[in-house]
């Protein structure tokens, strides 16, 4: 008690942040009255761990929380790695979204950086992590910062950090910068300089421009439902639509304006149930032909359909896999990529158009290590369909071109679900469905992944499980990760790991059924149903979850 004590007063001393010192004051005199020490006893719980994904975690007071304090040692050590690296006197260029505190936590960044002797440009306002991604190329920055926690409840925020080819950090960078935070020492001993650069609209005019300019001459008559989810992505998204060519779309105007506080949906993600309700009867109300949305930070992109029973989501895979059909289309040269836990029909899409195919692990990192990439997905509703441009996936790019996917349908008098229709006919219907548990306690993660490892079903669902790969033990081709990959009979897959980002145990399942002409896709797609229902069952009861 007295060691927890004597650490939470030494942080407080250290805490630059008013707000955070008092929470923790407050803690610390709650504990010396002899009331419960569970709260202050997890904020020293360890520490934010900086890793590839960066740093992601709750708002609050103490090491194990997002706060002034860990910005500041997570800039100094990146201004110290980069210096180190051969960028003594290179530039870094931070961008923020319009979560909690990101705008102090840019300003933080910044002024550290122009104390370490670097060039330091801030954004000019909350805008999408692609603006970031592409403006440290087009600045020719040795780093960037974008402070978001993308889709991760309010309570969050988070500091993900990029080198200078636009792309987010992999080993050994994101151990070479941990090391160095690790050095830090007491905060007021940490250089400050000037709040450095605040740019202009220029490089966030040059952004929009370049998106608008990836759509084709074509059809434009589209009605659009559009919902930025209280994020940043509404402008930026209007915009760009309008200089390619679209009417301007009806937006749900309770979640029109950024709110770090996202009052109408219970997780601001896209994929969550609930999420997309207020789109969908939007789209219902108006008779539209498309809903598509972002999550806060425009990273990621999602879109609902109209069918007999209503409108439905798209799911991450099609999505992806009617970007690739596009792209494929237009002739777009280079590798077509994507990451282990999506779906398998990508390589069948690019061996047909004879394109070469890459699968890295999960997460925009790897995906954008691959060479010669053309385009690449995750089934989580990350695109990136202009890696030439930006080497993350971007929600605003591939909005556009998903309405210009369903504009061509349109004047075609089809729609986007003939499309994936015509994908499945082609090359079998790829189902693929999601088991996602939440936990409270990470240890029932690891309870879950050991009762897998230690006693692996012999079927799923009724198919039988015909090779297990254990992921952890890396391959040729992939570097290793916690993570088992069943292969089942029929080319049917279930992939399960933790989550990198939120306390979740995933498991992707995958099912291929042909699809009889005679019968048609629906038939297809109802057979796929049950077998991911069934698979969905046989993994869970193996898993204890």
């Amino acid at each position: 008690m007295s060691d927890l004590l004597a650490a939470a007063r030494a942080w407080a001393a250290d805490d630059p942040d008013p707000q955070t010192r008092a929470e923790l004051e407050a803690a610390i005199a709650t504990v010396e009255a002899g009331g419960d020490d569970a709260d202050l006893a997890d904020r020293f719980d360890g520490t934010l761990e900086f890793g590839t994904a960066g740093l992601r975690g709750e708002l609050g007071a103490g090491p194990n929380r997002m706060n002034r304090v860990v910005v500041t040692r997570a800039a100094a050590g990146l201004a110290a790695y980069l210096k180190d690296t051969g960028h003594a006197g290179g530039s870094v260029v931070i961008g923020y979204d319009a979560r909690h505190n990101s705008d102090v936590f840019a300003r933080d960044t910044a002024e550290v950086m122009t104390g370490a002797g670097l060039t330091a440009y801030v954004l000019p306002r909350p805008l999408p992590t692609p603006v970031l991604a592409f403006a440290i190329r087009e600045l020719g920055c040795a780093a960037g910062v974008m402070v978001t926690a993308s889709h991760n409840p309010p309570r969050d925020n988070g500091y993900k950090v990029y080198l200078g080819d636009g792309s987010q950090i992999v080993p050994p960078a994101d151990s070479g910068i941990a090391e160095r935070i690790a050095a830090i020492g007491a905060i007021a001993d940490v250089p400050r300089g000037t709040a450095g650069k605040v740019l202009d609209e220029e490089v966030v005019d040059r952004y929009l421009d370049t998106v608008a300019g990836l759509a084709g001459d074509g059809p434009r008559d589209l009605d659009i439902v559009y919902t930025p989810l209280h994020g940043v992505g509404g402008v930026p998204v209007e915009r760009v639509l309008e200089a390619a060519g679209f009417s301007e779309p009806a937006v749900v105007t309770q979640q029109e304006q950024p709110d770090p506080d996202f009052p109408t949906v219970a997780f601001p993600n896209p994929e969550e149930p609930g999420a997309m309700d207020l789109a969908m009867a939007l789209a219902a109300e108006r008779g539209a032909d498309l809903v598509v949305a972002n999550d806060p930070d425009a990273d990621r992109c999602a879109a609902a359909v109209p069918d007999p029973h209503g409108w439905r989501m798209l799911r991450g895979d099609e999505v992806g896999a009617l970007l690739a059909h596009a792209l494929l289309a237009k002739g777009k040269p280079g590798t077509y990529a994507c990451s282990i836990v999506s779906s398998s029909l990508l390589g069948k899409l690019a061996a047909a158009a004879g394109r070469p195919y890459a699968e890295t692990l999960t997460g925009f990192k790897w995906i954008s290590k691959v060479d010669g990439l053309a385009y690449g997905y995750e089934e989580a509703l990350g695109y990136c369909v202009d890696p030439d441009n930006v080497l993350d996936k971007d929600g605003v790019s591939a909005l556009l071109l998903l309405c210009e996917l369903a504009a061509e349908a349109k004047a075609e008098g089809r729609t986007l679900v003939d499309v994936l229709d015509d994908i499945a006919l082609a090359h079998g219907l790829h189902a693929t469905d999601q088991l996602s548990v939440r936990v409270t306690d990470l240890a029932e993660i690891g309870a879950a992944m050991a009762r897998l490892r230690t006693s692996p079903p012999a079927e799923l669902g009724g198919l039988a499980v015909e090779r297990v790969d254990d992921l952890s033990a890396g391959s040729a081709d992939l570097p290793p990760t916690d993570g088992l990959r069943y292969r089942l009979a029929e080319g049917a897959r279930v992939i399960v790991r933790p989550s990198g980002t939120e306390p979740k145990l995933k498991c992707y399942l995958e099912v291929v059924v042909p699809v009889d002409p005679e019968d048609g896709v629906d038939a297809a797609r109802i057979a796929a149903a049950g077998r991911l229902d069934a698979i969905r069952d046989g993994i869970k009861q193996a898993a204890g979850i």
